[in-house]
């Protein structure tokens, strides 16, 4: 399922990622955007992510409507052109969940980003 959302000059492509994304679509998809990073939404429980949104919050909205509990997804951006570590970054506005015991815009639980990166992992491929 693809969305196709518009927002000022910058055309943004809001994609339900449930099986695998390559490396290339998502360079694709900062070029189009951002440039070198892609914002993604990871829904831990049921290793799915939403990307390509101008804002967490749209890609958090389209999980909730296909399903997911607001408990289980986490904002990252992913950085196309790097590896390792560098390759997520864990901040996003909608991480702030101080009844979760977040009270950052980072992830802080390690727990909860090695659960991310899990699903990340799971979904893009080289």
């Amino acid at each position: 399922m693809v969305a196709i959302v518009t927002f000022g000059m910058a055309p943004f492509s809001l994609r339900l990622v449930r099986d695998r994304i390559t490396r290339t679509e998502l360079a694709l998809l900062a070029t189009a955007s951002f440039g070198d990073m892609v914002k993604a939404v990871v829904d831990v429980e049921r290793r799915i992510m939403a990307i390509g949104g101008e804002l967490h919050s749209d890609e958090e909205a389209m999980l909730l409507d296909d399903g997911s509990t607001q408990s289980d997804l986490w904002g990252i951006n992913l950085y196309t052109g790097e590896q390792g570590d560098g390759f997520i970054e864990f901040d996003s506005m909608i991480n702030v969940r101080p009844a979760q015991g977040n009270l950052s815009r980072s992830v802080v639980n390690a727990s909860t980003r090695a659960r991310i990166r899990a699903a990340v992992t799971l979904l893009v491929s080289e």
